[in-house]
């Protein structure tokens, strides 16, 4: 069945069900772009990885500023992420820094002289959103340093794993302003409203180790074993249909928007949907003849 089709049997459920991604998803490999441009890349390195390379590696590359998230490194991230959106080879995404730092904030010099209609006319910062919104698992590898922006960042990731010696903390009351890309948000989610307020209202940092026992990270490795681990995790992953992984995932976030009653609704239609698919068809086919799935991502 092709995605088209797929997309028409979606359309009478309701607006929390599946047509959306299936249609981002149908788009998104419509629209090709070479990673020939990652040579022209100045803040990021990107390459596939793994076996099968099956497993996008985007690298902050800012190491002098600690991978301080200015504008340009931003708009390169959102660039790498459109590529392997696109890539039909691509499954997972795994993003990471230095084992010095992951990325230690936004860049101060650049929000500096910034004023409020600036800020305001601009959308500032709305634009770092579409990592978040990318349909691809993303698994952030964290080493050292993941503050303010950083720790933002790796939370817009859908898995977090870290090194042993990694440090997060929303440290922006400091300087006089309050996280702006998810940190009071997606923090309180993450480890609850009063843990999170202790967080941003004093700017400590914390460690890999309580970040995994608050549920903030899901697993906590030696620094140089944190993205080969990461990567595997990624490889698992693509051995599952690619069209099933994005309806789940988009199932998870969803329980962030909706009530429970409207969870479990919208979920009930994201798994109807997947009778709609050759991929449902083949895995419990596969199942029962006791042999490994041929996904088709169809």
């Amino acid at each position: 069945m092709s995605l088209m089709s797929l997309s028409r049997f979606c359309s009478s459920v309701t607006k929390y069900a599946a047509q959306p991604i299936l249609r981002n998803y149908e788009t998104s490999f419509l629209h090709v772009r070479s990673l020939a441009s990652a040579a022209n890349y100045e803040f990021i390195k990107v390459e596939k990885t793994g076996e099968k390379k099956n497993v996008g590696l985007i690298t902050l590359n800012r190491k002098k500023a600690l991978n301080a998230l200015c504008d340009g490194l931003m708009k390169e991230v959102s660039l790498a992420l459109d590529d392997f959106e696109a890539d039909k080879e691509v499954g997972a995404i795994v993003l990471t820094g230095s084992e010095r730092a992951f990325a230690a904030g936004a860049d101060i010099k650049e929000m500096q002289n910034k004023e409020y209609a600036d800020c305001f006319r601009s959308k500032f910062l709305e634009s770092w959103d579409g990592l978040a919104k990318t349909m691809k698992p993303v698994i952030a590898a964290v080493n050292g340093y993941a503050l303010g922006g950083g720790c933002e960042m790796a939370m817009m990731c859908d898995i977090i794993y870290a090194g042993e010696g990694a440090k997060f903390g929303q440290p922006e009351i400091l300087i006089g302003t309050i996280p702006g890309a998810g940190g009071t948000q997606r923090l309180t989610k993450a480890v609850g409203k009063s843990r999170a307020m202790e967080i941003v209202l004093t700017g400590e940092q914390f460690s890999a180790q309580d970040a995994e026992k608050w549920g903030l990270v899901s697993k906590v490795f030696p620094a140089d074993k944190v993205v080969s681990e990461a990567v595997k995790l990624g490889e698992k992953i693509c051995q599952n249909s690619k069209l099933i992984v994005a309806l789940c995932k988009e199932s998870v976030n969803n329980s962030f928007e909706t009530t429970l009653a409207q969870g479990l609704h919208s979920e009930k239609r994201y798994f109807h949907a997947t009778f709609a698919t050759n991929d449902r068809r083949e895995g419990m086919t596969a199942f029962l003849e006791k042999r490994k799935p041929n996904f088709t991502d169809s």
